[in-house]
């Protein structure tokens, strides 16, 4: 699903549902992340975008002392609450580019489906400054693909689209894309203006079966969706999920996970 700039605060209105709903990330990102730097209970982390804690627990169990910058107060309450047995984990809510963090003091940063909301142009030059010599920055996110294997009822989704989110939106209608390695590699690339060596990139892919009741509730956590007019985007879910209910009542995503590994 697309995002749309200067819609941030969409997420933490439903805060609640995004924790439950949306899906965390594979045990081999993490290995290989942990063999890109190793992270023990003397390194200091930060997390830039935390959400709801879908990519936390592997970090925090590695003892380190973990700081999740947040911008939303949903989002921040919520994991104060799920991490609040972790001592060495705490919250700064505010925009990343907006926090005052000391330079040279942290031996990972790493943002999961989030850093895409930060401008490069701040974003980049921020994390390297933070980062000790020898620190690593970890972007990864998730790409969801629609039922590739369901290509009528994926006809009919893009047509519901068509009558509700591109007229919404004034957009012309254009057909879901897998997300590609050449993606995955220009985005592991733009490390390399700012400085950053020892780039490296991998994919991981995994497939999620939803009802037509999630599915909608998993739509509803999406930043375009949730600012759409309300009766609007009640018509537009509505009509999504009757199409899921009548090719069978599930929908299957394909998820390409990429991961980003850049060096200080």
């Amino acid at each position: 699903m697309g995002s749309i700039k200067g819609l941030e605060w969409t997420f933490d209105t439903v805060a609640s549902i995004y924790e439950k709903l949306r899906p965390g990330y594979s045990d081999e990102l993490y290995k290989m992340l942990f063999n890109y730097i190793s992270i023990s209970q003397s390194s200091n982390v930060v997390e830039v975008g935390i959400g709801g804690g879908q990519a936390t627990l592997p970090i925090l169990k590695t003892g380190c002392n973990l700081t999740a910058v947040e911008y939303g107060e949903q989002f921040s309450k919520i994991c104060k609450e799920k991490f609040k047995e972790y001592p060495n984990f705490a919250v700064i809510t505010d925009k990343f580019e907006n926090t005052k963090l000391e330079d040279e003091t942290y031996d990972l940063i790493y943002s999961a489906s989030a850093f895409h909301w930060v401008p490069e142009e701040i974003g980049y030059p921020k994390v390297f400054a933070m980062l000790k010599k020898g620190g690593a920055f970890a972007r990864f996110a998730n790409h969801p693909y629609r039922d590739k294997d369901n290509p009528v009822l994926s006809a009919e989704i893009d047509k519901v689209y068509e009558a509700y989110y591109c007229k919404y939106y004034n957009k012309k209608q254009e057909s879901p894309k897998e997300y590609t390695e050449e993606e995955a590699q220009n985005r592991a690339m733009i490390a390399e203006k700012y400085g950053f060596t020892d780039i490296r990139y991998a994919l991981f892919y995994r497939k999620r079966v939803f009802t037509a009741k999630e599915y909608i509730m998993l739509l509803g956590t999406y930043s375009d969706h949730i600012a759409i007019e309300e009766t609007i985007r009640n018509e537009f879910f509505t009509k999504i999920e009757e199409a899921i209910l009548k090719h069978g009542g599930s929908i299957n995503i394909y998820d390409t996970i990429d991961l980003q590994l850049a060096r200080k």
